[in-house]
């Protein structure tokens, strides 16, 4: 049996909080198919690198960060057929979190690129009034956004991956309200301190504080060696 013929990309959900939404990013598509769509970064893997590395490239180019400074994991596999018009490609996507990053640039093949509210880039009313194009993301990258603000979402109840959405120094109001952004919901701000206070290795006082968040100096803290929280954090909504 003649081996198929397939084509491999990477495609990459990066999320961050910015002007107080869980953003993505996004790029208007350069070439064909779906010229002037806008789509989740990302491209095919060269015959000469793994698919960590081509990750690693994509995100180079649409953050200008590396791996190792930023949370990167994959998040899943997607090959139905007829998802790529040009031939039979199945995609890897990676999950990229990170704090507030600057305005992106666009890359190779693509004209423009942004940060953008998800909820806006997941409605189902269309993208119009921020943009975008009204049909919504090429391919099936909403999907594929959908899957990974899930996941991120997920993520914060049983892992301290909160605090990739911090700067290195966070106080406690900083990360309830990266929770708060994420998980679209209000959290009682004196049981959410005593939480993650309390739980084991997830967070780590620096001995210094700050007024930045105004009032009396709240004090510093960066994230511990926990990989796992006990007990989780977990929505109302779940």
């Amino acid at each position: 049996m003649e081996c198929p013929k397939f084509a491999v990309s990477v495609d990459l959900v990066v999320l961050t909080v910015r002007d107080e939404a869980l953003s993505a990013l996004v790029v208007r598509r350069g070439t064909e198919p779906c010229r002037g769509a806008w789509a989740l970064p990302g491209g095919f893997v060269l015959e000469d690198e793994g698919l960590e590395e081509a990750a690693a490239r994509e995100l180079a180019e649409a953050t200008g960060m590396r791996p190792g400074s930023v949370h990167v994991e994959q998040l899943a596999t997607y090959g139905a057929p007829g998802r790529d018009p040009r031939a039979r490609v199945v995609t890897v996507a990676y999950l990229a979190l990170a704090p507030d990053l600057p305005v992106p640039a666009a890359g190779s093949d693509a004209t423009d690129a942004q940060w953008c509210p998800v909820d806006s880039l997941l409605a189902d009313d269309g993208l119009a009034s921020d943009g975008l194009a009204s049909d919504g993301l090429a391919f099936d990258h909403a999907a594929i956004l959908r899957d990974g603000v899930e996941r991120a979402r997920s993520k914060l109840e049983y892992s301290p991956l909160g605090a990739a959405f911090c700067a290195a120094e966070f106080t406690v109001a900083e990360l309830r309200r990266v929770y708060e952004i994420v998980w679209g919901e209000r959290l009682d701000p004196r049981n959410f301190h005593r939480k993650v206070t309390k739980t084991e290795a997830f967070l780590e006082p620096t001995g210094t504080t700050t007024t930045r968040d105004g009032g009396r100096p709240a004090q510093l803290f960066r994230r511990g060696s926990a990989e796992h929280l006990h007990p989780p954090l977990l929505r109302r909504t779940t």
